[in-house]
């Protein structure tokens, strides 16, 4: 079956918008991955007409091409912009990257998986999830060479902290928050050579309060 639009794609009434066909598509792939996202199922979803899918995309090709889009400009985005943030010391700056993994409201680990067990079935999108790493890498190991670390070893302890980060959420690990950020202090000294100072923890943990509370 082809994904041309239908003949009758001047339906008239409301065709729902992009973002919208967009959400119900990210909601049928975190809930049944890539073969739960198609139009029809959509449509029915969303209580419209196949044929106002067209008014938005090319076609499912595109519809995905939009998923992998999306997660881009949420997870990779949120995590390089915590690694520019503001820091007067390297541990400090780890804190920022730990946040931003653990804060779960930006960068979204369930997406997360979902893309990468998308990237196991097809090469294109392997491709794309190795040149996102690429970039992820290189500014987690450029934020440790501001904070004089050598190329060699900015490099070995970028991948220290993404590969445990990634590590987490392929493996699906469940930790409630008050463990997760009891080892936060012995990560940060495995990241970055020593612990945050105990006002630099507190200030980290303030920021999980209303979540805690």
């Amino acid at each position: 079956m082809t994904d041309s639009p239908p003949d009758d794609t001047k339906d008239t009434g409301w065709r729902g918008s992009r973002e919208l066909w967009l959400s119900a598509a990210l909601s049928a792939f975190l809930e049944g991955g890539v073969d739960a996202v198609k139009i029809q199922p959509l449509a029915s979803r969303l209580n419209l007409s196949r044929t106002s899918f067209y008014w938005f995309f090319e076609n499912r090709q595109d519809l995905l091409k939009a998923l992998l889009d999306q997660w881009d400009a949420q997870n990779t985005a949120v995590l390089v912009e915590a690694t520019q943030a503001y820091a007067e010391t390297p541990t400090e700056a780890v804190l920022n990257v730990t946040y931003c993994f653990l804060e779960q409201k930006a960068f979204d680990p369930k997406l997360e998986f979902a893309i990468r067990g998308w990237a196991l079935q097809s090469d294109d999108v392997m491709a794309r999830v190795i040149k996102t790493d690429e970039i992820r890498l290189k500014a987690l190991t450029a934020l440790l060479q501001k904070f004089g670390f050598d190329d060699e070893d900015a490099d070995v302890r970028a991948r220290t902290i993404y590969l445990v980060q990634i590590g987490y959420i392929s493996m699906q690990v469940r930790e409630d928050l008050d463990l997760r950020l009891s080892r936060v202090p012995g990560y940060v000294r495995t990241f970055c050579g020593r612990e945050p100072s105990s006002s630099e923890f507190a200030r980290f943990k303030a920021r999980f309060r209303p979540q805690s509370d």
